[in-house]
């Protein structure tokens, strides 16, 4: 009987291995990726760009899902939702963490329901004015703002968004009155810029390149603390008000609950592809810098601005149009 009970132990545990050496290499199939916003824009083709590398990585396609509405609740809820196989993931703004300041309830819990994999991107944020504006510096909107408290206006992409945050944070530390102007998007209110309905407009790095290069508005400051990498001309907003940096970042998620070695493989090879010569370029022509970080800091950096950003958003009474 002894005999016995050994060789059957030793039988499962042959076809134990067996089972577990047949189970695919992840991924097996096509993985799917969520944009909150719609094609055509920053995030949209930061996905694109990634996935078409990661895809030639793994020998499976990606395929970007657009699925934009509710400052990116929509898909966010979509992917709490899904199976936490690595299958499905997300391409966050950096007004993820800021929703819970926006909206009277979510469909989620912005910490619990997902699994932070990498921060993949930055960009500033560019205060612009129109090229024959009386505007030169940032000085000069400062000291105006200052002598007539509530006459200047800026436009925003829409309440909460990066672009709005950046104007308020301005406001704040600058100690400055000044009138914030929502636009359904960044481009309507660059439009109205270019049209003269506004006098000055913040905007992110991608949707602000080609009216830079074509002359159309002239940059006055950037949001991040040091200057950017595009625009080296351009000075930070911090070097004239002291403690100001901020800016827009986007990074990838998944459902909560992932297994540790596929998000580690899905952290891996996404920071491989933004090491790219290929994703460095395109991003380079944005205006927008890889980054690639583990896990573990992408975590951080969500807390982080949760906390950064939840006071400015409750005393400017900010909530989601």
């Amino acid at each position: 009987m002894a005999n016995w009970f050994r060789t059957f132990v030793a039988l499962a545990a042959v076809l134990a291995a067996g089972g577990a050496s047949a189970q695919p290499a992840f991924p097996s199939r096509p993985v799917h990726i969520f944009v909150p916003y719609a094609a055509g824009g920053g995030v949209d083709v930061l996905a694109r760009t990634l996935g078409d590398v990661v895809s030639r990585q793994w020998g499976q396609s990606v395929v970007v899902e657009n699925r934009p509405g509710a400052g990116g609740v929509i898909a966010s809820q979509a992917l709490a939702a899904s199976p936490p196989d690595g299958y499905t993931l997300i391409v966050v703004a950096s007004g993820h963490p800021t929703n819970p300041f926006l909206y009277a309830k979510l469909p989620y819990d912005t910490f619990k329901d997902f699994t932070p994999i990498s921060l993949l991107a930055s960009s500033p944020n560019i205060l612009l004015v129109r090229t024959d504006s009386p505007f030169r510096t940032l000085g000069d909107v400062i000291a105006q703002a200052k002598a007539k408290p509530g006459a200047l206006s800026f436009g925003h992409a829409g309440n909460g968004t990066s672009t709005h945050l950046a104007g308020e944070l301005f406001r704040s530390l600058a100690r400055i009155d000044i009138s914030p102007i929502p636009y359904k998007g960044g481009i309507p209110a660059l439009n109205d810029l270019l049209a003269g309905q506004i006098p000055m407009s913040f905007n992110n790095g991608p949707e602000s390149v080609g009216q830079l290069q074509a002359g159309s508005v002239r940059a006055l400051a950037v949001t991040t603390a040091s200057r950017a990498p595009l625009l080296p001309e351009v000075p930070s907003i911090g070097e004239i008000v002291p403690g100001y940096d901020t800016e827009v970042w986007w990074g990838l998620l998944g459902p909560a609950n992932m297994p540790k070695d596929i998000v580690a493989k899905l952290s891996h090879d996404f920071v491989a592809a933004l090491n790219t010569e290929t994703v460095k370029e395109r991003l380079a022509r944005l205006g927008s810098t890889p980054i690639g970080s583990t896990p573990e800091q992408f975590d951080a950096r969500i807390h982080a601005d949760y906390d950064k950003w939840g006071p400015i958003i409750k005393a400017a009474g900010i909530k989601a149009e």
